[in-house]
């Protein structure tokens, strides 16, 4: 099977330890974690993991399988990228005097929709939210023409395209379930 970008999401509550409770089923299948991150969700108690790996359907099948027996999972997911909207956030710190040297800082703000976070005499520190391939052509691009100090990118935040969260489906079906049995 051909391997592709999958994005895992990991719902549960906010519990010291999990982070390395689902890191060892990659590790254990040597299967490299592209990006993490880790917030609180749209339900409130809940928190969500979104996890980027690039592997094979029937691998990520199994992979997130495995993460939804976890005691403390309520419910873990896989998408592809068409079925998500996501982002990530890239930091570029530059030289200031080589960047006012390149010309039209302008012109490079509004092609790439750069926001400007911090300028001083001695750096400036740029923000591009994007895809991975945005702000990775931008720094690729920075690195040749000025040189870039410090670069830092975030892990993928992504939400469904579906109406409303997949776990508050679940969540109401088992209220439905609860209702009636009583």
């Amino acid at each position: 099977m051909e391997n592709k970008l999958y994005t895992i999401t990991v719902f549960s509550e906010n519990t010291v330890g999990l982070l390395g409770q689902i890191t060892i089923i990659f590790t254990r299948r040597a299967i490299n974690i592209e990006t993490l991150s880790v917030s609180p969700s749209a339900i409130k108690g809940i928190h969500k993991f979104t996890i980027t790996i690039n592997t094979s359907l029937d691998v990520v099948t199994k992979v997130v399988q495995q993460i939804d027996k976890r005691i403390d999972i309520l419910k873990a997911y896989f998408n592809t990228d068409d079925e998500l909207v996501h982002q990530e956030i890239a930091l570029y710190k530059i030289a200031t005097e080589k960047l006012l040297a390149q010309g039209s800082l302008e012109e490079m703000i509004r092609q790439h929709r750069i926001r400007i976070m911090e300028m001083n005499p001695d750096f400036v520190v740029l923000q591009k939210a994007g895809h991975y391939q945005e702000t990775q052509d931008l720094f690729e691009e920075l690195s040749q023409k000025v040189g870039v100090l410090q670069f830092v990118r975030s892990g993928r935040v992504a939400i469904t395209k579906s109406k409303v969260e997949r776990l508050t489906d679940m969540l109401e079906n088992i209220k439905k379930l609860e209702n009636l049995k009583r």
